[in-house]
């Protein structure tokens, strides 16, 4: 790529507490046994889960269901012991004797994450799934420790701290450590078959794709004050830019990368619009509505809407539209809707030419199996620096919609802005990277009083 480098799912992983009480384990993509290069002699890859919410235990669940060789979670971290009863509780259930969590490893704080990773040995493999706000923290001590990575996205909410990872990024290829990201739709094989119908253009060239995450409002109400600042906005992660990267990248980013693989290659730069409804009650920092418009070196432009609104039209869904045919490429929570039509100007049900075959397995559990299997064969796997890349992707879009103006990937990819400069230091007492006004709403990003790169 140029740089300027089962069934289908019917939930995200995000929902994984929600479900685990009526759903059991289905092993997917069950590789075969194969050798596995470990230190140790029982050939069990040990995980350390460092977040524990929905996201977090959804890939536990799925890093516990990959066959092949034993797995077993053996550490936990996160900030709050309620999150992580629950996350135990239901992985427990599930998993059973793949869940051996003693309450001396299980952490609770800031520090957590280096007790968690402490627990592991060379070959196993620490899961990142906090908020992006300290990922870049987590990700340096695990490649220090030399232990093999799975790291949700966003991966940082800023510049600063995606050139961060992308420095530890090359510190784990020099370590030849696996580290495999949360953009699994890469690994879903009905998109990769029409990544290959693109790239033997049967599709034409690709002059326009347009990317849609429309949903319902999402409010933010008054503080609860019995929690600092920064517990409050932490535990409320999707509201605040700092902590999360905000709803248009902790969305979006899935559909910003699909953009890029079509591509195969990043934006040279955005051009954005958005604002808020009015009259609204929310007290965060999100725009309503997200419109930006990226143009690439080759001419051609992508559109990628984010909208979240009540009482309208609800999408989910990635098109593609080449000169010769157009297609779809993803659909509704990720689903594989996966197909080409006969031409560029019908885009109707009856005039589908070609539809991908029912996926193995979904792509969330895909990626796994691939990063068990990786490691065991002691097989190079890095995706820091195309997930990285795709993250700038997404900043340079959310800043030309908070700057409402057109900006370039040089000037996105040469900021080293940083939201906080005490993220390793982070504590729930200090002073938060957002403060209410006194009616308690939080700054919303306005052009000209608004920084992000």
């Amino acid at each position: 790529m140029n740089t300027p480098e089962s069934s289908p799912p019917t939930s995200s992983r995000r929902n994984f507490l929600k479900n685990s009480g009526r759903i059991t384990a289905a092993s997917a993509l069950a590789g075969v046994s194969i050798p596995f290069v470990h230190a140790a002699d029982d050939q069990t890859i040990r995980l350390a889960l460092i977040g524990c919410g929905g996201r977090g235990a959804g890939a536990a669940g799925n890093a516990l269901t990959v066959t092949g060789g034993p797995v077993k979670l053996v550490a936990m971290a996160d900030l709050f012991k309620d999150k992580q009863d629950r996350a135990h509780k239901a992985l427990k259930k599930q998993f059973k004797d793949k869940v051996d969590v003693p309450d001396e490893q299980r952490f609770i704080g800031f520090d957590a994450y280096r007790n968690a990773i402490d627990c592991l040995r060379p070959g196993d493999v620490a899961l990142l799934t906090t908020n992006s706000y300290c990922r870049a923290t987590h990700l340096d001590y695990a490649v220090e420790k030399g232990v093999n990575v799975f790291m949700e996205k966003s991966f940082a909410p800023d510049p600063g701290g995606l050139h961060r990872m992308l420095r530890a990024g090359e510190v784990a290829e020099k370590k030849n450590l696996k580290i495999s990201t949360g953009l699994m739709c890469r690994h879903s094989v009905a998109r990769q078959d029409f990544i290959k119908k693109v790239r033997d253009g049967e599709l034409g060239d690709i002059p326009l794709i347009r990317a849609y995450r429309m949903g319902r409002k999402a409010y933010l109400l008054s503080r609860n004050s019995g929690e600092s600042e920064v517990e409050w906005q932490i535990r409320n992660k999707g509201f605040f830019n700092w902590v999360s990267s905000g709803r248009l990248i902790e969305y979006m980013i899935h559909q910003i990368d699909e953009i890029c693989w079509l591509k195969d290659s990043y934006p040279v730069s955005a051009h954005g619009m958005g604002g808020r409804i009015p009259n609204s009650p929310d007290l965060g920092q999100n725009l309503d509505t997200y419109s930006v418009e990226y143009s690439f070196a080759d001419g051609s432009t992508a559109m990628v809407y984010s909208r979240d609104m009540d009482k309208a039209k609800i999408d989910f869904a990635t098109y593609v539209h080449g000169t010769k045919k157009a297609g779809q490429f993803s659909g509704m929570t990720h689903k594989a809707t996966v197909h080409t039509y006969k031409d560029m100007h019908n885009m109707s049900r009856r005039n589908i030419d070609w539809k991908a075959e029912r996926e193995p397995c979904n792509p969330w559990q895909a990626e796994w199996n691939v990063l068990l299997s990786k490691i065991r064969n002691d097989e190079k796997h890095n995706e820091t620096k195309r997930s990285i890349y795709s993250n700038f992707a997404s900043i340079l879009g959310r800043a030309a919609v908070h700057y409402q103006n057109k900006l370039s990937w040089d000037e996105v990819f040469s900021s080293k802005f940083k939201f906080c400069d005490n993220i390793d230091g982070m504590n729930f007492g200090q002073t938060s990277p957002a403060l209410p006004d006194d009616k308690g709403a939080y700054p919303v990003p306005i052009p000209g009083q608004w920084t992000e790169i």
